[in-house]
């Protein structure tokens, strides 16, 4: 079992930067592959980006790859989401998810991961 909690959503002006952040407690998040998805408005969920349990593999969306970057630090239980040259597009609830065991080729399928946060939002403005 794992709890999640994300923090660091709110506005920005596209253009600009946030950073979100996600605490795990529960089990040890090494045995743990976490991932940032988000949903827009109207919108299904879709996977944002993904880290395998001990940081070595990472994976993005095409549509933010090169704008953003999942890091991971074991011994805090932390997983971020550091976000760049935000676009309005990038507008949606975020959420952090974790899938027990290394998802790997798997990362990108929601249905993989089995514990959610709660969701942070983010909020481009043009």
């Amino acid at each position: 079992q794992v709890q999640l909690v994300e923090s660091g959503g709110g506005l920005a002006q596209a253009g600009g930067s946030l950073r979100l952040s996600c605490a795990a407690s529960g089990r040890t998040s090494t045995s743990y592959t976490l991932g940032w998805f988000r949903q827009a408005p109207g919108k299904d969920r879709e996977f944002v980006a993904s880290v395998s349990p001990r940081g070595g593999r990472t994976l993005y969306a095409d549509s933010v790859k090169g704008r953003f970057t999942i890091s991971r630090d074991n011994a805090k239980n932390t997983v971020a989401l550091q976000m760049n040259v935000l676009n309005p597009e990038d507008t949606a609830n975020y959420y952090c998810a974790a899938s027990y065991g290394d998802a790997e080729w798997r990362a990108s399928w929601a249905s993989e991961y089995g514990y959610w946060g709660q969701g942070t939002q983010v909020t481009v403005s043009s």
